[in-house]
């Protein structure tokens, strides 16, 4: 049985992790609203990283409410995932979505990341 807890190791942690994602991504999975950038590790299992900026997304209830759902899908699907070290990163036009069409656009990016 599988426990579906978001784990500190599930985590991107330092800025040596970030960059190494940034510098050379694996796969690159993008729409207007939100990228995922993936890149394997060695570690057996996957780990997330937000950037979610400011400047693209002023009120904080709004960059909160953004990683609490990138966060919820990743948790659900974190057994179905490839062992890569993802960074999520939410452009301004997300602001103009409802939490559905969020999560669906979410899971479908995953999608693209399945073992």
């Amino acid at each position: 049985m599988f426990d579906y807890f978001f784990k500190k190791q599930l985590r991107l942690s330092s800025s040596i992790n970030f960059q190494n994602v940034f510098r050379k991504p694996a796969k690159k999975k993008n729409t207007l609203e939100i990228s995922i950038l993936g890149r394997f590790n060695l570690l057996g299992y996957p780990r997330l990283g937000l950037s979610i900026s400011r400047k693209n997304i002023k009120h904080a209830h709004n960059r909160n409410l953004i990683k609490r759902l990138v966060r919820e899908t990743f948790r659900l699907l974190q057994y179905k995932l490839l062992s890569m070290d993802f960074v999520v990163i939410a452009k301004k036009n997300i602001l103009y979505l409802n939490n559905k069409k969020i999560i669906d656009m979410l899971n479908s990016l995953w999608l693209n990341y399945h073992r």
